[in-house]
């Protein structure tokens, strides 16, 4: 340490040593509180290297995938044919589609095969991984059946292992996040699947709602507002539970997409109750699902990026729960 590490109290003005507080309890503290800052002011943690925007779409496209599997599997058991087909297709293309952005992230093909070679129970990225690879093939196969009417029976079996993997692929990447340092996304592990959960349910809806029949669009328009409905409710207990952290998902880029998020899917929410039977309506309202389902992932995305940069979101709640073990 250098003499600038310690202050020597002033003394008062008629010489005397400096006057004690509480009668005898000891001199006045001479180093004064530390702040938040770091290190020459650098953030303590180092931002996240993924890209833009493809992390934040292959969160998307995988949630879209995991949701319609399940929706395709629903649409087929209750006899709605272009349901199920507009969500077997959607299923197949957004897992296709994830595939592609995260390897166009990690920049070779390799490295995503290399991620294969081995299962760690204990990495959300290795168990994602080995849910992505079975579910896209099985997504695959049961569009590629759908589309030509080769082996019915075999591409229904795919959508239904495919729909039993659909759960996992909507939230794994909220676990992914959840279990990095930064503290907008590792703070907010209660609520991120759920998030997630309800996003991907709501951009499924908004496919369905496109892509069907009105005759047959009921379900999606169920799917599509209540997933909106969770989304936004989870979406605002995770801002307020985070107290200061929360305000990166309000402020900067971020605070936007966040905003436009919850303005796409409250609307599209109601236009899919209340004007399903009409196709512009119906069509306009799965649009704005999906895009409000879209714009979460790039909120939460770049609110992360703001969080990590951010000492304080590091330094002050560590220094909290220090004083309250201390205390």
């Amino acid at each position: 340490m250098t003499h600038h590490d310690y202050a020597v109290a002033p003394a008062r003005r008629d010489g005397r040593p400096p006057r004690r507080r509480g009668g005898g309890g000891g001199e006045e503290p001479a180093v004064p509180p530390a702040d938040f800052r770091s290190y020459y002011g650098k953030p303590v943690l180092k931002p996240p290297t993924w890209k833009v925007p493809d992390v934040p779409a292959y969160f998307f496209s995988g949630g879209l995938a995991g949701a319609s599997a399940v929706m395709a599997e629903l649409a087929a058991t209750t006899g709605r044919p272009g349901l199920a087909r507009t969500a077997r297709l959607g299923a197949a293309g957004g897992a296709l589609a994830g595939v592609g952005f995260l390897i166009h992230d990690l920049h070779r093909p390799a490295r995503f095969l290399n991620m294969l070679r081995m299962i760690k129970v204990t990495s959300p990225l290795s168990v994602g991984t080995w849910i992505l690879s079975p579910f896209s093939a099985l997504t695959a196969a049961a569009a590629a059946s759908e589309l030509t009417g080769i082996a019915p029976r075999l591409g229904r079996a795919a959508g239904i292992g495919a729909a039993a993997l659909g759960g996992p692929m909507t939230t794994y990447t909220a676990v992914l996040i959840t279990n990095t340092a930064v503290p907008a996304w590792h703070d907010a592990y209660r609520e991120m699947p759920v998030v997630f959960g309800g996003s991907a349910v709501s951009a499924a809806g908004g496919l369905g709602l496109v892509g069907s029949p009105v005759d047959e669009n009921l379900p999606a328009a169920r799917l599509g507002a209540a997933g909106a409905a969770v989304e936004l409710a989870a979406g605002a207990l995770m801002e307020r539970r985070l107290g200061e952290i929360g305000e990166k998902y309000r402020t900067g880029r971020a605070g936007r997409f966040m905003r436009a998020a919850r303005v796409l899917s409250t609307l599209g929410a109601v236009g899919a109750l209340a004007g399903r039977r009409h196709r512009g309506v119906a069509a306009a309202s799965g649009a704005a699902l999906l895009a409000g389902s879209l714009a979460t992932r790039f909120g939460v995305f770049l609110a992360g990026k703001a969080s990590a940069a951010d000492p304080r979101d590091t330094v002050v709640p560590q220094r909290r729960r220090l004083s309250a073990q201390e205390r």
